[in-house]
């Protein structure tokens, strides 16, 4: 299958860099043509480059790994290639313009959803956004049975993006389904709890396990 990530930063230079890794080939998407064309020469014969809307049209899988100002702009840039394709939504809602991080969306919304508001025709999975890229990409670096978190309204994209998540090294057991695209609004306030927990522990490479009690 080949694969598109939308974003050059962090989280999608360790994405696009684990599919290649993983044999598959990947057009990592910015909003110039050039923008990631710096790792596709460092990544290989499997990597390529392009504008957001030319790599959305070369994966038969996308992931939005772009800044959460900019993910609702980049997936409308792309809305046609993206029409029926899986869209794993790596994004946060992140505003740190004040003294403390928060939240540029309600309560009652998410980035998640305002994505798949923007792309009604593509099957949105949240998903990984509330890891940090490398645990993402090789779960193992971290020990124990911690897990990661999906949601999504269509039922066969979310198995698909569990498929995926099982290459990346998280078993299926160790994938939680938060339900419908609504789950976001959880997973993606989550990210206060993680910008803390970094702080508190000093690293960014931990993650959160699921402990179920008897009776």
């Amino acid at each position: 299958m080949k694969y598109a990530v939308l974003g050059t930063g962090m989280v999608g230079r360790a994405i696009a860099s684990r599919l290649v890794e993983l044999g598959h080939e990947t057009m990592m998407g910015s909003r110039s043509a050039d923008g990631g064309a710096e790792w596709a020469d460092a990544a290989g014969d499997l990597a390529s480059a392009g504008t957001f809307a030319e790599a959305a049209g070369f994966g038969e899988l996308v992931f939005n790994c772009t800044a959460g100002s900019g993910a609702v702009e980049a997936v409308t840039s792309a809305a046609d290639a993206l029409a029926v394709k899986v869209l794993i939504d790596v994004t946060n809602p992140i505003d740190a313009s004040g003294d403390a991080p928060t939240l540029f969306t309600g309560i009652d919304d998410s980035l998640g959803e305002r994505v798949q508001a923007a792309v009604p025709s593509a099957r949105v999975v949240k998903a990984l956004n509330t890891i940090n890229a490398d645990v993402m990409t090789h779960p193992g670096i971290v020990p124990g049975e911690h897990v990661c978190f999906v949601c999504g309204d269509d039922e066969d994209a979310k198995r698909t993006a569990v498929e995926l998540l099982g290459e990346f090294g998280w078993p299926p057991e160790r994938v939680i389904d938060c339900g419908d695209l609504t789950g976001a609004r959880a997973t993606e306030a989550y990210l206060l709890i993680w910008l803390k927990m970094w702080g508190a522990i000093g690293s960014a490479r931990w993650n959160i396990a699921i402990e179920r009690g008897t009776g």
